[in-house]
């Protein structure tokens, strides 16, 4: 099978969409999130999406196998609050290195069934390393501007147990993702490189930040520029966005990146801006007629879907793709 480096080079490649718009499809109710594993915890656990990877496998991998039917070569991990910070909210702490080790393998294993099929079309699986619930750049209190209640080390110790968990079970790539704080995001990326080093083994990594409204910025402040210089120092598969804007808005900061980076640009829009009631109204055609100008300017290596979309948009995604050059990059 061809490595990701090799077909990156070849097309435009398809990431899976929203995995928290396909599970809200299914109606779960807090024994989902229990079975065989929880039933006797003390905390509600009905939303903590990632324990479904434990409790209820069937319907994730039923999902990853929809987006890949759906013509993705990329799905994510179910996994984006998969470390022990995060499920520290559900006092779940311990079982961190589970979510993200069975999370991992029930990927891993619709991509390998989907490669088999067809060998011509590999299918890959990055592992989604969300932002945690905690920011190590901003006070969470408004009267103790230095106060924080996460430091680097701690968020680099949480990290690294998520990492040998992905890895472990089989993952592809590594994908920090909807980078609000770039600290965050560097704790994360230097939890990799010491995984690496320990564990003696090497996957790519794609970086993922989120432009919060029309300032241009992260939520703690950074423009797309200096965000991209914050993580420059490795050898990354790939940077982009996702996250906060539908594709009209997020446009310009793609352009920004493929302007300035040697890496690969990845880009996965919500499916536009939330409604009054939280859900995501456009349509796969009209995403499409908003990413065709990503592909018209020639910005895109990596192209999918976050909040809002579903097979139905990454399946439309996907045929538009398959027109267009993937963005040649320039090293010299």
């Amino acid at each position: 099978m061809k490595r990701i480096q090799e077909v990156i080079k070849e097309r435009i490649l398809v990431l899976d969409g929203a995995m928290g718009t396909m599970i809200q499809r299914h109606d779960l109710q807090e024994a989902d999130f229990r079975k065989n594993w929880f039933e006797n915890h003390q905390s509600s656990l009905k939303g903590n999406n990632d324990l479904l990877s434990l409790t209820r496998p069937d319907i994730i991998e039923s999902i990853h196998r929809a987006y890949f039917d759906a013509g993705a070569d990329i799905v994510e991990t179910n996994t984006f609050s998969g470390t022990s910070i995060a499920q520290a909210d559900y006092n779940l702490e311990k079982y961190a290195y589970e979510i993200n080790f069975h999370g991992a393998q029930i990927a891993k294993k619709v991509a390998e069934e989907f490669t088999k099929k067809n060998p011509t079309k590999p299918r890959f699986v990055a592992g989604s390393m969300g932002p945690t619930n905690r920011t190590a750049s901003i006070s969470p209190d408004v009267n103790d501007p230095g106060f924080r209640n996460i430091n680097f080390d701690q968020l680099v110790e949480a990290y690294k147990e998520q990492v040998k968990g992905l890895i472990d079970g089989g993952v592809d790539i590594l994908l920090v993702e909807t980078v609000f704080d770039t600290l965050n995001a560097k704790a994360a990326l230097f939890a990799i490189e010491q995984s690496f080093i320990e564990m003696e083994i090497r996957v790519p990594i794609m970086v993922s930040g989120t432009i919060t409204d029309a300032s241009g910025r992260t939520l703690t402040g950074q423009t797309t520029e200096a965000f991209l210089i914050s993580i420059s120092h490795l050898p990354l598969l790939s940077v982009g966005l996702n996250c906060a804007l539908g594709a009209k808005d997020m446009q310009p900061y793609i352009k920004t990146l493929a302007n300035k980076s040697t890496f690969y640009i990845s880009a996965f829009p919500n499916a536009g801006l939330p409604n009054e009631f939280g859900t995501y109204d456009e349509t796969p055609s009209i995403m499409c007629e908003q990413l065709e100008k990503f592909l018209n300017d020639g910005l895109i290596n990596i192209i999918g879907g976050c909040c809002g979309t579903t097979p139905e948009h990454i399946h439309a995604i996907s045929k538009l793709a398959s027109n267009y050059k993937p963005r040649a990059i320039d090293l010299t």
